[in-house]
C-alpha cells in the first residue's frame, strides 16, 4: 500500500462525516475501502457520512454484532462490514459476494478478512489526536489510487 495522504486532521464528527460525504460522490460500484483505527476512532462516523451522501435513508450504526449492514438505498449499494467478531474465523457467510458486488464496501477491523479483500483497494485510518482525528489515506492499485488522488483534491479543495 502506498501512502498518499497523512496525518489530515478532522477535529470533530461533524468533520468526520464531512470527509466521508467528500468521498461519496466519487465511488463507484465495486470500491473497496478498508478502515484502520481503534475502537471510537471515528470509523462507522466516516461510514456515515458516505452513506447520507448516497442517499441512504438509515442512520448508519455500528454493525459489530451484525456483522454486515447494506444500505439498498444509496446509490451505488452501500455494504458496512464490521470483521471484529470474526478474528480467527473464516466463516463463509458471503462478505465475499458482497465485496465482489455492485456497490461500495467499507470494512472496519479488515486485517480479520485479509484474504477477501483485493489487491487494488483505499486504506484510510483514523487516529485519536486528542479531542481531534487525523486522517491517513493509502491505495493498493490503479483505481484506489485514481480514488485516494481525487479524495485528496476534494478535501483540499
Amino acid at each position: 500500500m502506498e501512502l498518499l495522504l497523512e496525518g489530515y486532521s478532522l477535529s470533530s464528527p461533524e468533520e468526520t462525516r464531512r470527509a466521508g460525504a467528500l468521498l461519496a460522490p466519487l465511488l463507484l460500484p465495486g470500491d473497496v475501502i478498508a478502515l484502520r483505527g481503534d475502537l471510537g476512532a471515528g470509523k462507522t462516523t466516516f461510514v456515515g457520512g458516505v452513506a447520507k451522501a448516497l442517499g441512504a435513508k438509515d442512520d448508519v450504526i455500528s454493525p459489530t454484532f451484525n456483522i454486515m449492514k447494506c444500505y439498498f438505498d444509496a446509490r451505488p449499494s452501500l455494504y458496512h462490514i464490521d470483521a471484529y467478531r470474526l478474528e480467527g474465523q473464516m466463516i463463509d457467510i458471503g462478505l465475499d459476494e458482497a465485496i465482489e458486488g455492485d456497490g461500495v464496501s467499507f470494512i472496519e477491523w479488515p486485517d480479520y478478512i485479509r484474504p477477501l479483500i483485493p489487491k487494488d483497494h483505499l486504506e484510510i485510518e483514523l487516529v485519536h489526536a486528542g479531542d481531534a482525528r487525523r486522517m491517513s489515506v493509502r491505495f493498493g492499485g490503479k483505481r484506489s489510487k485514481e480514488l485516494a488522488l481525487r479524495f485528496k483534491e476534494a478535501l483540499h479543495g
